[in-house]
């Protein structure tokens, strides 16, 4: 399994290598890192979480039009082709299909221990210091302007509302990066969201004060 593990990693760097930074293998590997930490406190199957987590966004909806079966197609082929067994290739199929924020609207789909620990890991790679640098950089790469008073964030009740926002980076903070903390899944999750929740805070703080001049 640590050959399969290796030959995924050399394969994602090369799928990777033009993304957005935001999206590229440095996230991959981040990911990897924060699932790897979630599950040293949990009984799961081991592989599926690391294959999982470095094959989540091998294709990225946002970057191929929408197509949200893009990502899957690419990830059961290279599986495939590496002979991992039926059951596990579906498991991991599942959790890349379902991990997604987007997902996070309805009712939920499918669920395992090892969808709850990688989903963890991405969701705590989109906030903190990491989270803010990686906001403001898919902004710049959509063409969107830092702040506007006149656009006031949404509550998203579906996932068509949110995927067609088009609205400033300031906003992303309050319709999703705000209320990832309490989306968290496992314990240890939890424990390591408190401390880049609480910075998210104190920067949007900053923030503010500056734009208006007052600091």
């Amino acid at each position: 399994m640590d050959q399969l593990i290796e030959k995924t990693i050399q394969f994602v760097k090369v799928e990777l290598e033009n993304a957005e930074s935001g999206h590229d293998w440095l996230h991959i590997e981040r990911v990897y890192e924060n699932a790897m930490s979630i599950a040293d406190a949990s009984a799961c199957k081991l592989h599926i979480v690391q294959l999982a987590a470095l094959l989540h966004d091998i294709a990225d909806a946002k970057f191929f039009n929408g197509d949200e079966e893009e990502g899957p197609k690419r990830a059961r082929k290279f599986l495939e082709q590496n002979g991992l067994c039926q059951d596990d290739i579906e498991h991991i199929i599942q959790i890349i299909r379902n991990i997604s924020f987007r997902h996070s609207f309805g009712e939920k789909k499918f669920d395992s221990e090892e969808l709850r620990i990688v989903q963890d890991a991405d969701r705590l790679d989109a906030i903190g210091a990491i989270g803010i640098a990686r906001a403001f950089s898919y902004g710049g790469h959509k063409g969107r302007p830092f702040y506007d008073d006149n656009i006031k964030p949404e509550n998203h009740l579906n996932s068509e509302s949110y995927k067609k926002s088009t609205a400033p980076t300031i906003n992303h903070f309050h319709e999703k990066l705000l209320l990832l903390k309490d989306m968290l899944q496992t314990t240890k999750g939890k424990q390591m969201a408190e401390q880049r929740h609480a910075f998210m805070l104190d920067f949007l703080a900053q923030f503010d004060a500056e734009r208006k001049g007052k600091r």
